[in-house]
């Protein structure tokens, strides 16, 4: 296989993830959260290794045509953020006006978080929450909490998003990545597990993947408050 046609077919492979939103999405409109959420995971492992391909194969030199990144952040805003809140939206989670204010931060602020052009720090973490609102949305499926911590949850993370805090990248961020990517490679197989069981897991599956996701969301604050001395570290 020629180096264009290696590097193209990671173009093709990251764009099925719009097929795999679309399937989310039907999902979705059925109420069918289970499947919606099977579909995003689905999609959530295509995005963690189209961007290692990409790099390995060179597509920004062997196929330029298409802008690898743009297309990344196309198809993540629909996985990460348009259908996460719809479904949150949607469910039984939140009642009334308090489902009306989520959607409309979510989907604003990511809106604008993904255009930022300071979205990555100096060591390929985040500055900001980095919009992932799948993964927030299935542990509050799994877990139903109540609604004001819903609601407190979603606005203080969609804050978050316009001030310099960082969250790591589970592969990319080189710090604690032997810690990190292991955790979140556990977290997949959880949410994968609460998903499938109809988020009806037990609870030690609803505790692994809540002490796992509280990893995750705030390793980053710490090493940046460990080791950054610049800004944009």
């Amino acid at each position: 296989m020629t180096p264009y046609l290696r590097a193209y077919s990671v173009h093709l492979l990251t764009a099925s993830g719009a097929v795999f939103s679309m399937l989310a999405m039907l999902a979705a409109v059925d109420s069918q959260w289970s499947l919606m959420f099977v579909w995003l995971m689905v999609a959530f492992f295509v995005d963690g290794i189209d961007g290692p391909l990409a790099r390995k194969y060179d597509v920004k030199k062997n196929a330029p045509e298409i802008d690898g990144v743009l297309l990344d952040l196309i198809i993540d805003y629909l996985t990460y953020v348009f259908i996460p809140a719809f479904a949150l939206f949607e469910s039984d989670l939140l009642p009334g006006w308090t489902g009306w204010i989520c959607i409309i931060v979510i989907t604003f602020g990511s809106a604008l978080y993904f255009a930022d052009t300071r979205m990555k720090t100096r060591d390929n973490s985040f500055s900001g929450f980095p919009g992932c609102w799948n993964m927030v949305v299935l542990v509050m499926f799994a877990i139903e909490p109540n609604f004001w911590i819903i609601l407190a949850l979603v606005s203080s993370l969609t804050v978050t998003m316009f001030f310099p805090l960082k969250f790591i990248h589970p592969v990319r961020t080189e710090r604690w990545r032997s810690v990190s990517l292991p955790i979140a490679l556990v977290w997949t197989c959880l949410a994968g597990i609460a998903a499938w069981t109809d988020f009806h897991p037990g609870p030690i599956v609803t505790i692994s993947l809540t002490i796992t996701s509280l990893y995750l969301l705030f390793v980053g604050l710490l090493i940046q408050l460990l080791y950054d001395r610049r800004p944009g570290d």
